[in-house]
């Protein structure tokens, strides 16, 4: 791929007269990389985390060729008063830890960026030219793995012919947060470099330095940091999920995209007092859980890639949910917050229990653990129970709104909430059957979804704009992009209507789809349940098309390289869960994954017409590690291979859109 400058990649869809262009490209290495020439000056944000910490970095380049970075810290366990949603340990810091550097006697001057790159770590190559000094430095900036703390490491070489003297500032910075405003009084944030003093070099030789920012309880004594097994300790994660759920397509945008969507999805995992949880971040959203961003988008997905630190935080997170059933079937609340000392209810039932109830059962049949599933089963039932007894007299289910709690109008039943019901229901058959339930109650659940699809049918279909599609709640006159949902579920009577309205002009915009016709707000996660909707449905070509444009807009354009929260709210935050949704297009989508036990799932691969291979390799879920392979055969048929180490591979030759029922026992 040539660079931005001289050749801007442009691709052509005449689907939509939308021309993406990318701003980055892929590396040999697997890294996505930016070469600034005439496209500066630019700048963008991404967020990345730790256990204790997350940190939102503004950077850019201005037009001199000059790097600049604003880092947004934020620490979740370090509560702030009131200790509400947003009340996590919170900076922003505009410190540059290259100030005072000397070259030869000289502030270091005259940068030029020669490069950005992403690889887990945020890096910069930028050559300087101070008098007659030349020197190349690379920036690095990363969250620790374990501690409350950014990590910058600098690496500083002599291009010059002669020998050169470098004298760094040795910094310490301390800032004392009020008080009054900690729930554990005040909190003790360091801004600290290392090796100060003067140090000589040699033409070509390089001198090593780094940087911290860090923050700490009253009486906690500060880290002394070892800065290179901080960078061992990022990228050793950052291999563990890579190793795992590894995509192959002959679509490297795709593969990139999801390969760090699995890094985004994963690393947003928080060490609080009660067991980790997973948390959506964009500087709000930390050390509390949701039922959407959690017992939804993200926990379903966990156990195909294995990590077990992401497998053990979603288990806590219905645990945190399963304290707040009760007999009077009052609502479990939206979200629990401040490491699940309290909660949050504002926007009322959202369809929570559906939420819940859907996101907790295909977890348990993925998790291929009897003993999780087990744990599990009271919090499902008791969901679907509450979810029953919201059935209006049309037979969908009533709540106060929907996950985007009251930002658009949802009305007194909304599609959302009783497809996400549906499926739940078809779980809970299923894990009947595991945990050997008496057969009268999975018929119940059986006979209760049937009869929810057809009531689904015949409350919500409606032509809208032409499209025989949905209204998404009685009286709804505009469309809206939660009609995918249904797709998702495997509710496909209207299908067609439904992707044509998806990718007509009223919803389809060069920044995926608009929650509703007429408006300029867009929130990711619907694009990538629509997507992979669509590839569940049966469309694998049109899914592609789109995704591919999806892919190549969030890895390498303006952005990257992770799906977003919404525009304009939040401004394109890289909350986590968005992440888990688009590796979901793969793994249910593409590959048309959906448990049906304990070591069985359902595989219906939808691959395009274009691609004769794809596979995914080490896949973790249902107590196993195997991979699919997927080829074209003679007559448009497909061959799978799906290969367990020590057994003899599953083979199975279908038409496209055949649908196999695999056993891994």
């Amino acid at each position: 791929m040539k660079h931005f400058a001289t050749a801007t990649l442009c691709l052509f869809f005449f689907w939509t007269g939308i021309q993406a262009q990318t701003r980055w490209q892929i590396e040999p290495n697997g890294s996505i990389a930016w070469h600034p020439r005439q496209d500066i000056p630019h700048d963008d944000h991404i967020e990345m985390s730790g256990k204790r910490v997350s940190v939102v970095l503004r950077y850019g380049i201005n037009a001199q060729g000059t790097f600049h970075v604003n880092q947004s810290m934020v620490w979740p366990m370090l509560r702030t008063i009131p200790n509400n949603t947003h009340a996590s340990l919170m900076r922003r810091f505009d410190w540059n830890a290259l100030e005072g550097v000397m070259i030869n006697e000289k502030a270091l001057g005259h940068e030029q960026v020669r490069k950005v790159s992403f690889d887990g770590t945020l890096c910069i190559e930028s050559t300087f030219r101070t008098g007659n000094a030349e020197t190349t430095l690379l920036r690095q900036y990363f969250p620790s793995t374990e501690r409350p703390a950014l990590i910058e490491r600098f690496t500083i070489v002599n291009s010059s012919s002669k020998a050169i003297s470098v004298e760094l500032m040795d910094k310490t910075q301390a800032l004392h947060t009020n008080p009054q405003k900690g729930v554990e009084g005040s909190y003790l944030i360091l801004l600290q470099t290392s090796k100060g003093g003067c140090h000589h070099l040699q033409p070509g030789d390089s001198l090593h330095f780094s940087a911290t920012i860090a923050a700490y309880r009253q009486g906690e004594k500060p880290y002394d940091f070892n800065t290179d097994l901080e960078w061992q300790n990022r990228m050793s994660l950052v291999h563990t999920i890579q190793d795992n759920l590894i995509l192959r397509t002959p679509d490297e945008a795709i593969n990139h995209m999801f390969s760090f969507a699995k890094l985004r999805a994963s690393e947003s995992i928080y060490e609080t007092k009660q067991g980790p949880v997973h948390g959506p971040g964009g500087e709000s959203f930390y050390a509390a859980i949701w039922a959407n961003d959690q017992a939804e988008y993200v926990n379903p997905f966990f156990p195909f890639l294995g990590y077990d630190y992401a497998n053990a935080a979603s288990l806590n997170s219905f645990e945190w949910f399963k304290r707040y059933m009760n007999d009077n079937w009052r609502p479990i609340p939206s979200s629990i917050i401040a490491e699940g000392t309290d909660v949050w209810q504002g926007a009322g039932d959202r369809g929570d229990a559906a939420m819940i109830a859907y996101g907790a059962a295909r977890y348990a049949l993925a998790s291929g653990s009897l003993e999780e599933a087990r744990q599990l089963w009271p919090l499902i039932t008791w969901c679907l129970e509450y979810c029953r007894r919201k059935l209006n007299a049309e037979g969908v289910v009533n709540s106060d709104s929907d996950e985007l709690e009251g930002r658009f109008p949802s009305g007194k039943a909304n599609l959302c909430t009783s497809s996400l019901y549906y499926d739940a229901l078809i779980s809970a058959t299923y894990l009947c059957q595991v945990l050997h339930e008496p057969s009268n109650r999975r018929h119940a659940y059986a006979k209760q979804a049937a009869d929810l699809r057809k009531n689904i049918d015949r409350y919500f279909a409606h032509e809208m704009d032409d499209f025989d599609t949905y209204q998404y709640f009685q009286g709804n006159d505009k469309l809206r992009s939660w009609i995918c949902i249904p797709l998702c579920m495997g509710i496909t009577e209207r299908a067609k209507g439904t992707i044509d309205a998806l990718f007509s002009p009223q919803l389809w915009t060069k920044n995926g789809l608009l929650t509703q016709a007429g408006s300029q707000t867009f929130w990711d996660r619907t694009t990538l349940y629509a997507l992979r909707g669509v590839f569940a449905a049966g469309y694998p070509d049109k899914a592609n098309e789109y995704l591919h444009y999806y892919s190549q807009t969030r890895l390498l354009g303006e952005h990257v390289p992770y799906a977003i929260e919404a525009w304009p709210e939040g401004n394109q935050r890289h909350l986590s869960a968005e992440s888990g949704l688009y590796a979901r297009i793969i793994t249910e989508g593409l590959f048309g994954m959906r448990p049906t036990g304990l070591h069985r799932f359902q595989m219906k691969p939808e691959m395009p017409s274009a691609w004769n291979h794809m596979s995914l390799q080490h896949i973790r879920a249902f107590g196993s590690d195997f991979s699919i392979d997927v080829t074209r055969a003679q007559g448009g048929k497909l061959r799978v291979s799906i290969a367990q180490e020590g057994r003899k591979p599953l083979q199975y030759h279908i038409k496209q859109g055949e649908q196999i029922d695999v056993s891994l026992t």
